[in-house]
């Protein structure tokens, strides 16, 4: 896997002050996706051991809220293979930050045992290990920037526990 950012402390993409990494390889090609060059699945650094090490150093301090995945495309299936154990182990290490992950997928359709068209064997492990989802495609006809953590009206903002979708207050119902 490939990533095109790291960034160390981040208030935009999650709450409280964060780490985000934002990895490479997109197929949904959002219409004004804001990271284009994302779309490459081998787009800025090959994510290594010592980039795994230099994100957990990056999340020591008291005051780094979690860490944050977007994209590029977190759920991509090349993505899943390498994500899965990484956020595994910031889970074991960091039980008291939270997890946020980004996605142009639908979570309750696309993310879906048996189903899901981006379901693999390392999706039900990366979302257990994820507190907040922001799901669906940004679209660009409902772009609204004064929305927070997401970019169209459309996207979701859940709280995944227990297998259950709890939005946000103000997130928009289950798209189909």
């Amino acid at each position: 896997m490939y990533y095109g950012a790291i960034k160390e402390v981040d208030i935009a993409d999650g709450e409280g002050v964060r780490v985000s990494l934002f990895v490479s390889g997109c197929r949904n090609c959002c219409k004004g996706c804001f990271q284009k060059e994302t779309w490459n699945f081998c787009y800025g650094r090959i994510f290594t051991e010592d980039t795994e090490e230099h994100i957990l150093t990056a999340l020591a301090p008291d005051f780094i809220a979690g860490l944050s995945v977007l994209g590029g495309e977190p759920f991509e299936e090349e993505n899943q293979a390498v994500l899965a154990p990484f956020l595994e182990r910031v889970r074991a290490i960091y039980p008291g930050k939270d997890i946020w992950c980004f996605t142009g997928y639908i979570y309750d359709r696309d993310l879906k045992p048996s189903t899901g068209r981006k379901h693999t064997e390392f999706t039900d492990r990366m979302l257990s290990c994820i507190d907040v989802l922001v799901d669906g495609p940004f679209i660009e006809e409902q772009k609204d920037i004064s929305l927070q953590f997401r970019g169209s009206r459309n996207q979701r903002i859940l709280h995944l526990k227990d297998g259950d979708i709890i939005p946000w207050p103000g997130s928009c119902p289950a798209s189909s």
